[in-house]
């Protein structure tokens, strides 16, 4: 038994210019994201009963690895079962891939961050391993989510504002907010550009010149009164800063997860469409709900 795959990528397309990010440079990171999502929806087609969580993370590594990817914002992630709502997470250490097998029935959640070509990406694929009802369930309700964010980006409502109606909608549906139990909270982060090289290394399994990048957006916004963690607290109470930020809601409900991440341009512009928009329309989330319409 395997998860459910959708159709091919269509061709790139070419979003509106913008002054904070070339259209260039968002084809290069259009690009990435492809690749990690097509990299994801590969193994997800090969992982079967009582393969472990280190064997699947492994697995996407070395699809990516051969081609080309040698450098990470950071490594991939696999999660099965429970641990796909983060049940009893209370460490770090916790959501490094573990000995977990999978079983029939059970939802899984990849997640993956590769630099293509000095271009990062970092996207989530949930999945389950033949039929499971809730995670669907729960896949289909991150739908108004994605709507939600967009509408209120477009609004220029503060970070933390949008990621409090994420969380009442979250109570509305009946679901626990899992990404609340990432590092700072966070249901997004900024990525940029990073300088391509031979190698990089990596630090607790994070790129040590994606983290770098990160690290100097903090300084400069702390100096600016911006953050590039998009979190519930003080930090985060600005409209979003013009660039490329990863957004991630996660849904949790009953020891099941699911969730999504994909790269959300944002714009200076004063066009209500142009001034935030999903970079790729064009991913297996976005075609599984299309496909059901």
């Amino acid at each position: 038994m395997t998860s459910t795959t959708w159709a091919a990528a269509a061709p790139l397309t070419t979003p509106p210019r913008t002054s904070a990010v070339p259209a260039a440079e968002l084809d290069g990171f259009r690009e990435a994201q492809r690749l990690a999502y097509d990299c994801a929806e590969a193994v997800a087609a090969r992982l079967h009963p009582g393969i472990t969580e280190r064997e699947a993370a492994r697995m996407l590594r070395e699809w990516l690895r051969e081609r080309g990817v040698r450098d990470w914002f950071h490594l991939p992630f696999a999660w099965f079962g429970d641990r796909t709502a983060f049940t009893d997470f209370r460490i770090p250490l916790q959501f490094f891939p573990t000995g977990r097998r999978l079983e029939p029935g059970m939802p899984f959640i990849l997640d993956l961050a590769p630099v293509h070509r000095g271009f990062p990406a970092d996207v989530g694929y949930s999945g389950s391993l033949g039929l499971n009802p809730l995670q669907d369930r729960l896949m289909d309700d991150l739908r108004e989510h994605r709507e939600l964010i967009l509408r209120e980006v477009r609004e220029r409502r503060t970070l933390r504002e949008v990621y409090e109606d994420v969380d009442r909608l979250m109570v509305r549906q009946g679901y626990a907010n899992r990404h609340r139990a990432y590092p700072f909270g966070v249901i997004a982060h900024k990525v940029g550009a990073v300088r391509q090289r031979r190698w990089s290394p990596t630090v607790f399994g994070f790129g040590t010149r994606a983290l770098r990048g990160l690290a100097g957006d903090a300084v400069h916004g702390h100096r600016d009164g911006w953050s590039p963690l998009w979190s519930p607290y003080t930090f985060s109470d600005h409209p979003p800063r013009p660039g490329l930020w990863a957004v991630e809601p996660h849904l949790g409900f009953r020891g099941t997860g699911a969730k999504f991440e994909e790269l959300l341009v944002v714009t200076d512009s004063r066009d209500p469409e142009e001034s935030a928009f999903w970079l790729d329309d064009d991913l297996p989330h976005v075609r599984r709900w299309e496909a059901v319409r």
